[in-house]
């Protein structure tokens, strides 16, 4: 493995630490600034007749200013326009690694949009596996973080429980060249091809390989597990983001349990619901890919999505409350729809609960079974002390249409 570093600049450096939000054309940030460090939590998502190039270039327009280099990057879109894409990135950005992933907008456009983090104030390093740039790292004052994007099979012919060991071995290789393992994962994302015909097969894997890794006796990752096709054709794309405490500090990551919901291993998928990474200064809850799923495992509301929505939401808000969070205090959102013209049902909910100017966008995409027609995965933040911001409404009520299921 190699690392590169690259530095950046503090043009906002600030005595107290605070998070701000704001909103503009095509672009939701949510800005941390600390002493140490600045975070940039971007959502982007193209404007009307924006081609993807430009899209990225107004990325880059942004981070110049922001004097930020970018950590992390989801793309979503039609695998039409990722060499173009990819093409774009490297002109803006040089080398490191892009997850793009086949999720065609709702609305039938190219591009969904793409979920970044960039960071300001420290040094930033970009991670090469094989001569591909895989990760990149950096650290804020108490943790050492390690972002690992698109990271595929050595061998994407072989058969799919195959490929999903080797990106496992992969992802170990990775960490262990930067000094950690499996045990400092706190998320993962598996973007599957043709996920609905292998899902059971990926999850034996996976739970194969924690169990060997001794995963079940300290933290489970939180995860997200959809369907995505990705440009070599291989069976999986994955992410995940790795910490380490400096200094022999406590570590700072913790499952956090749904109010709403039992534990994923329960019914045979090896993942949290959610975890927190903790600092001095901010709290950042990770929610896993959430659907319409009762405590005992089973899918609720088949055939009905806007219950699903309305089931899934409820589940979410239940963990952000949990956390002293809400709605408000939401950073970077992902919802996936089995058929896109659903998407306008998520858009109702949103406005019949007061969100506005939530940094999300909707994805097509099949779910980890047949009968769910929703999933949302979600991040949070929050000042470290202090209450986030109050969640809409009440949360395990439901309405008459779907009181007789629960």
């Amino acid at each position: 493995m190699e690392v590169s570093t690259q530095r950046t600049a503090r043009p906002h450096a600030r005595a107290a630490a605070s998070i701000v939000r704001r909103q503009s054309a095509g672009i939701v940030t949510t800005a941390f600034d600390s002493a140490a460090i600045r975070e940039l939590h971007l959502t982007v998502t193209p404007l009307p007749e924006e081609k993807p190039a430009e899209t990225v270039r107004r990325l880059a327009e942004l981070l110049r200013a922001e004097k930020a280099v970018i950590a992390r990057a989801e793309v979503f879109g039609s695998l039409d326009v990722c060499a173009q894409m990819t093409d774009a990135f490297k002109e803006a950005f040089g080398a490191w690694p892009v997850t793009f992933v086949e999720g065609r907008d709702c609305a039938g456009g190219v591009l969904a949009g793409m979920h970044v983090l960039a960071i300001g104030g420290t040094t930033v390093g970009t991670v090469m596996l094989d001569g591909k740039p895989v990760g990149r790292m950096f650290r804020d004052a108490t943790t050492r973080h390690l972002l690992i994007g698109d990271l595929r099979p050595s061998e994407p012919k072989t058969p799919r429980p195959v490929q999903t060991r080797q990106v496992f071995e992969r992802l170990e290789s990775v960490l262990k060249a930067a000094r950690m393992g499996m045990s400092n994962v706190a998320r993962t994302w598996f973007f599957l091809d043709d996920l609905l015909s292998w899902y059971g097969l990926f999850n034996e894997v996976r739970t194969r390989f924690f169990r060997e890794q001794g995963m079940f006796d300290g933290l489970v990752p939180a995860s997200t597990g959809v369907s995505g096709r990705n440009v070599s054709g291989s069976a999986a794309a994955v992410g995940a983001w790795a910490v380490e405490p400096l200094n022999g500090g406590a570590f700072p990551v913790c499952e956090v349990a749904s109010p709403l919901q039992g534990p994923a291993p329960a019914y045979g998928s090896s993942f949290s619901r959610a975890v927190e990474m903790t600092t001095p200064e901010l709290r950042r809850l990770m929610i896993s890919g959430t659907a319409s799923i009762e405590p005992d495992g089973r899918s609720v509301f088949q055939g009905d999505t806007a219950a699903q929505i309305d089931y899934t939401m409820q589940v979410v808000e239940g963990i952000l409350r949990a956390r002293g969070m809400g709605f408000g205090d939401v950073s970077r959102a992902t919802a996936y729809i089995k058929h896109p013209a659903d998407a306008r049902l998520f858009a109702g909910w949103m406005e019949r609960h007061g969100v506005k100017g939530w940094p999300v966008f909707c994805v097509e995409a099949d779910i980890c079974r047949e009968d769910l027609l929703f999933e949302i995965e979600l991040d949070a933040l929050a000042l470290n002390g202090k209450e986030g911001k109050e969640p809409a409404g009440p949360i395990g009520q439901m309405g008459p249409r779907e009181s007789a299921a629960v």
